[in-house]
C-alpha cells in the first residue's frame, strides 16, 4: 500500500488526480490540506481528511508520497518541505519555476534518498500512444515530420489578461504537455527553432507557440493557440511511405470535465470508431492502403502505477529527472522571446 497526501485542493487534484489515485486498490489517500478547506469548490471525497493545518500532512509517518497541486511559485518550496519530513513527492506540472530549480530540487532529493517527480500524466494520452503504436509499426517507413496540436479556442482568457507573465504563460501552462510528450519519446533534439508569440501584442498574455524540434532529417513540430475556432489535428505524422492522422484528441479530460469518472465506467476515456485515427500507406509492393487505427487506451493512473512501483518496489522512474529539466530549460528559452 502507498499512502498519499496531497497540497492543495482545487481543480488539479481533484479533476486530475483524485478520479485516478482513489481508482487503484493499493493507493490510499488519506489527506488533503488546504489553507481554506471550507471554501473548496470541490465536494469532498468520502473517507479522506481535510485540513487547514500542514502539519497534518508533513508529520504522518503514515503518508510516503506527497503530491504537490499548487500554484507553480509554490512548488519548490513545498517540495523541500516535503523532502525535509522524509516524503517522496509527485509534483505538478510546470515542475517548477526554473530549470535551476528542477535541478537543485532533484539533487536535494537524491542527498535525502528520496524521490521527487513531474506529474506528466499526458504521456498516457490514449492519441499520443496510438500515434506511438503507428510509428512502431513501420507502416509510414522513415519518418520525415511530425505535427503535435494542442489547440483552444478560448479568447476570453488573453482578452482579460492586460499584462504580462512569464510563468502564467500558454508556453508553461500548455507547451509542457506536448514538450514532455517529445522528449519523452524522441529524446533531446539536435537544436530547436521557437516562435512564442503574444498575438494581441506587446505587454500582453502569450497565447501563441510553435516549436520545432529537429532531428537529423526528422522535424517535430508542436503547436497551440488559444484562437482556433476549430482545432487542427491532435497528431499528423508524415513518412516516406505514408501519413497518420489522429484528428481528435484524447477523451479523459473530456469525461472528467462532465464528472463522467473512471472509476466504475469501463469505458472513461475510450475512443468510439468515429475517433480512430486514418492511417494511409503504401505497403512493400506499392500497394496502397487506408485503414483506421482503432486507439489505444489511455489512463492517466498509469503515472501513480509508476511512482507505486518505484517508491514501494525499488524500479526505476518512468519520468527521467533529466527529461523534466530538459524541459524547464526548453519553456525558458522560449520565454525569452516574449516580454
Amino acid at each position: 500500500m502507498l499512502t498519499i497526501g496531497y497540497i492543495g485542493n482545487g481543480k488539479s487534484t481533484n479533476r486530475y488526480h483524485l478520479p485516478f489515485s482513489l481508482n487503484r486498490d493499493y493507493l490510499k489517500v488519506k489527506t488533503i490540506y488546504a489553507r481554506n478547506p471550507d471554501k473548496a469548490e470541490w465536494d469532498r471525497a468520502p473517507g479522506i481528511y481535510y485540513t487547514k493545518d500542514i502539519a497534518n500532512v508533513m508529520n504522518d509517518e503514515e503518508i510516503q508520497l506527497i503530491v504537490i497541486c499548487t500554484h507553480t511559485e509554490s512548488h519548490y518550496d513545498y517540495a523541500k518541505m516535503a523532502l525535509d519530513h522524509g516524503k517522496h513527492v509527485l509534483v505538478e506540472k510546470p515542475f517548477m519555476l526554473t530549470k535551476e530549480e528542477a535541478e537543485s530540487i532533484f539533487q536535494y532529493a537524491k542527498e535525502k534518498n528520496l524521490l521527487i517527480q513531474c506529474y506528466q500524466n499526458r504521456r498516457y494520452d490514449s492519441d499520443f500512444l496510438t500515434t506511438k503504436k503507428v510509428i512502431e509499426s513501420g507502416k509510414l517507413g522513415e519518418l520525415l515530420e511530425v505535427e503535435m496540436h494542442y489547440d483552444y479556442y478560448r479568447p476570453e482568457i488573453p482578452n482579460a489578461t492586460s499584462h504580462f507573465s512569464k510563468y502564467k504563460s500558454y508556453l508553461y501552462g500548455h507547451g509542457v504537455h506536448t514538450i514532455d510528450q517529445v522528449l519523452s519519446y524522441f529524446k533531446k533534439p539536435d537544436k530547436i527553432h521557437y516562435d512564442v508569440r503574444q498575438l494581441l501584442g506587446s505587454g500582453r498574455m502569450n497565447d501563441y507557440f510553435d516549436l520545432d524540434f529537429y532531428y537529423n532529417s526528422l522535424k517535430v513540430s508542436i503547436k497551440s493557440s488559444f484562437f482556433r475556432l476549430k482545432p487542427r489535428p491532435s497528431f499528423v505524422v508524415y513518412g516516406k511511405k505514408g501519413v497518420f492522422v489522429k484528428q481528435t484528441e484524447d477523451r479523459q479530460e473530456e469525461h472528467l470535465k462532465l464528472f463522467y469518472l473512471p472509476k466504475g465506467h469501463a469505458d472513461f476515456g475510450i475512443d468510439l470508431p468515429q475517433h480512430y485515427g486514418i492511417l494511409t500507406y503504401l505497403d512493400d509492393e506499392g500497394n496502397y492502403h487506408e485503414e483506421k487505427v482503432p486507439s489505444e487506451k489511455g489512463d492517466y493512473a498509469r503515472v501513480y502505477d509508476d511512482m507505486y512501483q518505484a517508491i514501494i518496489h525499488g524500479k526505476e522512474k518512468v519520468i527521467k529527472d533529466e527529461e523534466t529539466i530538459t524541459a524547464m530549460g526548453i519553456l525558458e528559452k522560449g520565454m525569452e522571446e516574449c516580454n
